[in-house]
């Protein structure tokens, strides 16, 4: 038998073990793995970032297991089991890839996306291009990905400088707002964000990759800071302004 079936194998055998047997397993439900298995997909994202490919081999573990597990509670309620996860996952993925398992042509990535798009429109029974979208999604990640879906369908701009000159008339319209102290400042802010993520996109940038780097970045200059502060036996709170860009400007030279 093939090493990675008999691996997998393995595990089925646990966990049926373990939802017999252990105290804690057995009593596990949907609802109180799920916040769980939130807390486990961020570990697995912080792994990503760092490149910290040890610690990425394990999360995606847990994140298995969690797969595993909420397949186990469904198999036990008669409700689907890890065998029809799987079916109902390959049969999507010869589906969604005609290219590779019809006779659809799909030369570039972006035409493979539209023809996801059409798919799931034509074959899947979705009623809006945007309904595979989760509610609960965050909102930055939510923006990334609403763009990407109506892009697969053709509803997009034609290249990067239009999207830039729609950023520099979304900050236009965000600078007339506050001068007038109006109650739109909130929407136009909104609408600032949308047009930088939209022109990330078309410069082949995430931008929650972005800005979790620029998060890191400042987390590590101004621990530096601090670090600074009491390496001269002093508090954060007692530098002045000053003291502090005086250590930020090191920092961007020294971490």
């Amino acid at each position: 038998m093939d090493e990675r079936l008999q691996a997998f194998e393995h595990l089925l055998k646990i966990m049926d073990d373990l939802r017999a047997k252990c105290p804690w397993d057995r009593v596990q439900t949907y609802d109180s793995l799920r916040c769980l298995t939130i807390e486990e997909t961020y570990e697995l994202s912080d792994a990503i970032v760092e490149k910290d490919y040890n610690d990425m081999c394990k999360e995606l573990g847990d994140l298995l297991l969690h797969v595993v597990f909420y397949a186990k509670i469904a198999e036990e309620e008669e409700r689907f089991d890890i065998k029809q996860v799987i079916n109902q996952l390959c049969d999507k993925l010869i589906r969604r890839h005609p290219h590779i398992y019809g006779d659809v042509e799909s030369n570039t990535a972006t035409e493979v996306l539209q023809n996801w798009e059409k798919i799931k429109l034509q074959k899947e029974g979705n009623r809006s291009v945007l309904g595979g979208v989760p509610h609960s999604l965050p909102a930055l990640i939510k923006a990334y990905r609403i763009q990407e879906k109506v892009s697969g369908v053709g509803f997009d701009w034609n290249n990067r400088d239009e999207v830039w000159d729609k950023v520099q008339e979304e900050l236009g319209e965000l600078q007339q707002e506050v001068a007038q102290e109006s109650d739109k400042v909130e929407d136009e802010m909104g609408d600032v964000f949308f047009a930088l993520i939209n022109y990330c996109r078309f410069l082949d940038l995430n931008p929650e990759d972005a800005l979790e780097k620029t998060n890191r970045k400042f987390i590590r200059r101004f621990q530096y800071i601090e670090q600074q502060a009491k390496a001269n036996n002093r508090k954060i709170t007692d530098l002045t302004l000053e003291e502090m860009e005086a250590y930020w400007q090191q920092a961007k030279t020294n971490v």
